[in-house]
């Protein structure tokens, strides 16, 4: 029976399941098939080939608007935008504009301005669909029945390849143009636009004829529909000859690999693009490598050609059909010991029982849905880990009788208002009810997810029983599917829904609203749910799992450091004056939230939630100290300009993760800042806050300096020299870490090993 229920969520068209079959039990748990009367449903995706509407649909991508919407907006590929229309299908070099705000701050925008537009002569452009998903380029067809205009675009990449079934193609320019004559090679078409140069490679025999001053025609040669553009990066000979070699190499497909190394604390991630030359021997593309990939890249560094300016930074060709980049992963524990024998360690007991009283009300706090459940789940999860070391079993007990009954209470599908559902259509798990358009866009599912799953690995941690498949962890691997699928191609979800390989970070609006393209804004929690990833995976002993959770924390936590904070100053220009972006668009940036213009939440949603997985924030402690004594002038200026709403927050609002944060730099001026009684952000609770604080004023700063081959191991370095190592073992036998620094520690099952 259980067998023929999975089938009907796959193919229940096909097959004819009975319609009475309203839920889908996966061990003890159950999702619906379909949502209650009245309740939102996931958008439709007709904007797809007729083998990709066989697939789960490309949500939560860069490129995700074209499927949604029947005239989508641009597309930001970076570093061209791309966009298309029934008038043609447009491409553009961005430029920055800077835009000041009522804050006396600046938005850095790249918008698609002044395009090139193709249009064929045979036929019209009268619709759109995506024809192709790989991992980071994409096939989009334009035009009727068996007439198409197949663009293909990638991320990075300076060049749209274009093939066109029949006729000759039309150039319209956005003003008056400069032809620059290259005698050296016939077939490229070299222009000047408003000082920008572009360059227009057709095939051999092609005619380029002037239609004014605005417009070219491409005669192509019958059987040769195939040309390709690119941006030019320079008025450089050697740049133009360069891209001439590359022109005729185009991207077929694109594929990522990861590697976690245990051994060495590293993920390995290999990007193979596979190429058709459509002229000439030569396979190689010109890729386009941001500045997470070749910062600091022995592999790339004596390889790389001329560069791009972009939101992202400084793009740099590479002539390969593959590269590879190698990053730390930065270990860290479930949860930290106890703290004891310290002036401030009464406050902990003070505070912690409070807590503990008021634990079931934590849980509902905030909102119904998925997103304010879940931060209920682990805020009540993270209580438990501080009670649990301090050594009261009795109530680390009941706390997680409380976790568990609560997410039975979603998980078993019973109750017609908090339930999962599982849309076939789509290929997805939504939540209702719907927070955040979490149904109607697709939004925010790694954000929402993310806590359940962290939350049903610290159960799992003390009762692995209750993981197991036939019970409740069937469910969480829905959870997880839903938002880190690694099939390719499936009907049952996308792959990787939230992330986008190439630029290693994820995306948040599902269906990619805007005219500025995606979006993402809590950085920090899409962090949180691979953390999650990883020790669901650990405890449950998928190490698939663990290891993709390895690879998009890692990926996530580069991203941040460059896109989100500009650690390493390759990123933002010198008129944007914000220490970090709150706001990552696919053409923009902003200092800026959704929902409010206070700037302590403006910075703390990158923030939170501060847990053990949410060490990595530590890793510029300079920069910390940079970031919080920006709100000083920042809350002034929010003062002067009268923004304050009728009911406006408390001055010390997510004073929690200030605190926090802080003693990732300074923990003795956190604790002297701290108010024990003060605001709560709902996701926190004044026991962590103040054993966070009080173990890092124990133990010292995190020293990253420091690896081992396990996944769980942290090391705090005092200022005297002294250290710390810790390292959990999530497993059922004994284990021996070794620490990069000739520390070693065997650790029992199920145990925080602790080493001084």
């Amino acid at each position: 029976m259980k067998l023929v229920q999975q089938l009907c969520v796959i193919v229940m068209a096909a097959m004819g399941c009975a319609a009475g079959a309203q839920t889908v039990k996966v061990g003890e748990a159950s999702y619906w098939l379909a949502p209650q009367s009245g309740e939102k449903t996931p958008p439709a995706a007709p904007h797809r080939t007729p083998e990709l509407l066989k697939t789960a649909a490309q949500t939560n991508q860069w490129y995700s608007t074209l499927i949604f919407n029947a005239k989508p907006e641009v597309v930001f590929a970076q570093p061209l935008t791309v966009k298309v229309a029934t008038t043609g299908f447009e491409l553009a070099l961005p430029s920055k504009e800077v835009v000041p705000t009522w804050r006396r701050d600046v938005e850095i925008h790249y918008p698609h301005r002044d395009p090139l537009v193709f249009q064929p002569t045979a036929f019209k452009l009268d619709a759109h669909q995506l024809a192709k998903a790989s991992d980071w380029s994409i096939d989009v067809s334009m035009g009727a029945g068996n007439d198409a205009l197949v663009a293909t675009v990638s991320h990075g990449s300076p060049y749209v390849y274009f093939k066109l079934n029949r006729g000759d193609i039309r150039l319209q320019l956005p003003a008056a143009t400069t032809r620059i004559e290259n005698a050296a090679d016939p077939r490229t078409l070299v222009l000047n636009v408003k000082g920008k140069r572009y360059a227009v490679f057709g095939p051999q025999g092609v005619q380029w004829e002037a239609q004014g001053t605005d417009a070219f025609v491409g005669r192509l040669p019958a059987g040769k529909g195939y040309f390709s553009t690119a941006a030019l990066p320079d008025d450089k000979p050697q740049t133009l000859s360069l891209f001439t070699q590359h022109a005729y190499a185009f991207i077929q497909d694109t594929r990522v690999a990861w590697r976690y190394d245990q051994a060495q604390s590293r993920v390995e991630t290999t990007f193979t693009a596979t190429t058709r030359a459509m002229e000439g021997a030569n396979t190689t593309p010109l890729l386009g490598l941001y500045p997470h990939h070749w910062f600091r890249n022995a592999l790339v560094a004596e390889r790389l050609g001329p560069g791009f300016d972009t939101l992202r930074g400084n793009i740099r060709t590479l002539a390969a059909a593959e590269f590879k980049i190698v990053k730390p992963y930065l270990g860290w524990v479930p949860f930290w010991p106890a703290v004891a024998e310290q002036p401030d360690a009464p406050k902990l007991d003070d505070v912690m029982s409070k807590d503990v009283r008021d634990a079931r009300r934590m849980l509902r706090q905030g909102g119904n849905g998925p997103y304010w459940q879940g931060k209920g789940l682990m805020r009540v999860i993270k209580l438990m880990d501080v009670v649990e070391q301090q050594g009261n079993l009795k109530e680390r007990d009941r706390l997680l009788a409380l976790v568990k009954d609560r997410m039975e209470e979603w998980f078993s599908g019973k109750d017609n208002k908090t339930y999962f559902q599982y849309d076939e259509k789509l290929g997805t798990l939504v939540a209702h009810p719907e927070e955040y358009f979490s149904i109607e866009q697709m939004n925010d599912h790694h954000f929402h997810y993310g806590y359940w799953i962290r939350a049903a690995a610290e159960i799992a941690l003390r009762d692995p029983a209750w993981a197991a498949k036939e019970r409740w962890g069937g469910m969480v691997d829905k959870l997880i599917a839903d938002i880190a699928h690694t099939g390719r191609g499936d009907k049952a979800f996308p792959f990787l829904r939230n992330f986008d390989p190439y630029e290693a970070h994820s995306w948040a609006s599902g269906v990619g609203l805007g005219e500025f393209g995606n979006n993402q804004e809590s950085s920090s929690e899409a962090v949180n749910a691979w953390a999650a990833l990883i020790l669901w995976g650990e405890v449950t002993g998928n190490r698939a799992v663990r290891d993709l959770g390895v690879y998009l924390y890692t990926s996530e936590v580069e991203a941040i450091d460059h896109y989100w904070f500009d650690v390493h100053k390759l990123v933002f220009p010198p008129e944007y004056k914000n220490v970090e972006t709150s706001m990552v668009f696919g053409g923009k940036y902003a200092h800026n939230t959704w929902w409010t213009d206070e700037p302590r939440q403006i910075k703390g949603i990158n923030l939170l939630p501060i847990n053990t997985g949410a060490i990595y924030l530590g890793r510029y402690p300079d920069y910390v100290q940079k970031n919080l004594d920006a709100l000083i002038p920042e809350t002034a200026l929010y003062k002067e300009f009268g923004k304050l709403p009728p009911n406006p927050p408390p001055p010390d609002i997510w004073q929690d993760i200030f605190s926090k944060y802080q003693a990732l730099a300074n923990p003795k001026k956190a604790l002297a800042e701290w108010k024990r009684w003060g605001s709560v952000e709902l996701g926190e609770t004044r026991t962590s806050t103040l054993h966070w604080m009080l173990s890092l004023d124990a133990k010292g700063l995190p020293d990253f300096d420091v690896t081992a081959d396990t996944p769980f191991y942290t090391v705090f370095k005092r200022a005297d020299g002294s250290t710390t190592h810790l390292a959990y073992n999530a497993g059922n036998a004994p284990i021996d870490v070794k620490f990069s620094d000739g520390k070693t520690m065997k650790v029992m099952p199920r145990t925080l090993g602790m080493l001084r």
